[in-house]
């Protein structure tokens, strides 16, 4: 029996949506903690700058043939995929490091619980889709599952956050995160590749004026192993791995089913926190995880009645 080639072993992946958006979040409660730890050692666009550059160079090499076939496609396109890149990896990336300047991971990661309530909004505005009465009940399920778990099961303890500027900037860019799951369902039928080739590199090049300005404002990052070690995490787990799964498993079952699965990242944070960081598991911790993972399963579950998304 002949053996599969390494393409063929991977390729029933992509056909994966839960997986894929599993790992997403798996490689998004990741970044949350390596930005947080780079705030203040690695200025903010120059971490997202460098971020999205590393990617583009790692995906070139894949993406190049399919970039030079689909080109066509994404020149006629070319304001959406602008769009896309501008919203999605240049502005949502920059603000969500900026913020974590200013602003707790705890906040942050409460705030990433708002995502699919702003994809929602953004996929009703601007594709007419609604919320199913089981996408709603699962995204509320699985909201109250992540705070039980942020709040160490006091919810009494919400009263007592504090918003600040960086709160407001990071919710700001989950707003602009929501614009850019929905209108990635606009997205021209090119290969995989080839979208995060240009959005990659798109992004990174609008990124420029910024990256140039701040060298002349702040500070200049430290080159050591620890923040080399920060900057190659970004571009690779968060971004390269990432952003192929999200968008595959947003054009496998589109952006309503997939946002509940932001709700896993503080999920993961958690569990990090735990194997990592020396926590001690909690009942809590049981209680809000079986909670997100029911909310999960009923918001991603595919409608009985096809409805057009």
């Amino acid at each position: 029996m002949p053996h599969a080639s390494p393409r063929a072993r991977w390729s029933w992946l992509f056909d994966q949506p839960y997986l894929l958006l599993s790992l997403t979040s798996l490689f998004w409660a990741g970044n949350a903690i390596v930005g947080r730890a780079a705030a203040g050692q690695i200025p903010p666009v120059t971490l997202s700058f460098v971020r999205w550059l590393g990617a583009f160079l790692i995906v070139l090499p894949f993406a190049w043939r399919h970039l030079a076939k689909d080109w066509p496609a994404i020149r006629r396109h070319l304001g959406l995929m602008v769009g896309l890149s501008l919203s999605g990896i240049a502005i949502f990336n920059t603000l969500q490091y900026t913020a974590l300047e200013h602003t707790t991971a705890l906040n942050i990661l409460l705030f990433q619980s708002a995502g699919p309530l702003f994809v929602a909004i953004w996929s009703l505005i601007l594709l007419g889709i609604r919320l199913t009465l089981a996408q709603a009940l699962g995204i509320l399920v699985s909201m109250i599952g992540v705070l039980v778990i942020l709040l160490h099961g006091d919810l009494t303890a919400l009263a007592g956050i504090d918003l600040n500027p960086g709160d407001l900037l990071f919710i700001a860019a989950m707003a602009i995160f929501g614009f850019y799951s929905a209108l990635s369902q606009k997205r021209p039928a090119i290969h995989g590749l080839s979208f995060l080739a240009f959005t990659f590199g798109c992004g990174a090049l609008c990124l420029v004026p910024a990256f140039l300005w701040e060298l002349s404002a702040r500070p200049v990052a430290q080159i050591n192993a620890a923040n080399l070690g920060s900057l190659a995490y970004v571009a690779v787990f968060p971004s390269v791995l990432a952003y192929l799964c999200f968008n595959r498993g947003v054009q496998l079952i589109g952006a309503n089913r997939a946002a509940p699965f932001f709700h896993l990242i503080p999920v993961f944070g958690s569990a990090m926190a735990i194997a990592f960081l020396g926590e001690r598991p909690q009942l809590y911790h049981a209680f809000g995880y079986a909670l997100v993972l029911a909310g999960v399963i009923v918001a991603a579950r595919k409608p009985k009645t096809r409805l057009a998304e």
